[in-house]
């Protein structure tokens, strides 16, 4: 199983950035999508269904043009949950998931903490999620949590850690909660591969940072324990260029 999470940074955007047709060339299973900004009626969606995703699921925001996450499925999952039942969390349309015989494929987008209202957001939606996603291992053990987490976990995964250990996404409070999600059982699975510094998924627009490759690693394919034996691998598409994300890839030998 194939499974490509990436942060559009507003689909029709990607669209118009040549999305569908890199999609077709990868070749994905799950295609997990954050930050789609839009409503389903506000594009076509045939076109997804042209080159194979047949079964598309959209879970935009309340707030038009903001956040919101999808799921492209070739295969029918045997369910689809939208959201995760806390109130709190889903009117940002954060959470999407699809259950399948062998695994389940969860997009999540993490808020950022532009601000501190935000950030307080952002600490409180971490709670409720790292509660939320350790109970919903007792039923579902074989998970797979995509998305962009907005927090760089370790300096290897940031361009100047030093500099920026006082910015949202890099803060000790978020880094910590980190660290607990992967220690309440899962596997950062892009680390399983490759330990190597300099591998971001995200870079600014300004200061040409994403040529100078001045960025952070952002989007995570977390895994549970019981699918690390299925792991085969873990990379990071750098070269796709539809959005200031570029997206990760999973394969899974089920």
């Amino acid at each position: 199983m194939k499974i490509v999470s990436y942060n559009v940074n507003g689909i029709r955007a990607a669209m118009r950035k040549d999305l569908i047709s890199w999609l077709s060339q990868t070749d994905a299973d799950v295609v997990c999508l954050q930050e789609i900004k839009a409503n389903p009626d506000q594009f076509d969606e045939t076109e997804f269904h042209d080159i194979g995703y047949k079964y598309c699921y959209w879970y935009p925001a309340q707030k038009k043009g903001y956040s919101g996450v999808a799921l492209l499925c070739k295969t029918k999952p045997n369910h689809v949950e939208y959201g995760t039942g806390i109130a709190t969390m889903d009117f940002e349309g954060r959470n999407i998931r699809a259950d399948f015989n062998d695994v389940s494929v969860m997009s999540m987008y993490l808020p950022s903490g532009t601000n501190s209202a935000r950030l307080d957001f952002k600490l409180n939606y971490m709670d409720e999620f790292l509660e939320y996603s350790k109970n919903l291992r007792h039923s579902i053990p074989n998970l797979v949590v995509c998305g962009d987490y907005n927090i760089c976990h370790k300096p290897e995964d940031i361009h100047d850690p030093v500099r920026l250990k006082n910015v949202s996404g890099f803060l000790p409070v978020e880094r910590d909660w980190l660290t607990k999600f992967i220690d309440s059982g899962f596997i950062d699975s892009f680390r399983v591969f490759n330990d190597q510094p300099e591998n971001y998924t995200w870079w600014s627009y300004r200061a040409n940072a994403r040529a100078n490759n001045k960025g952070w690693r952002l989007d995570y394919l977390m895994v549970t324990p019981p699918l690390q034996e299925k792991l085969k691998r873990s990379v990071i598409l750098k070269d796709a260029v539809h959005s200031d994300h570029c997206p990760v890839l999973l394969e899974l030998d089920l």
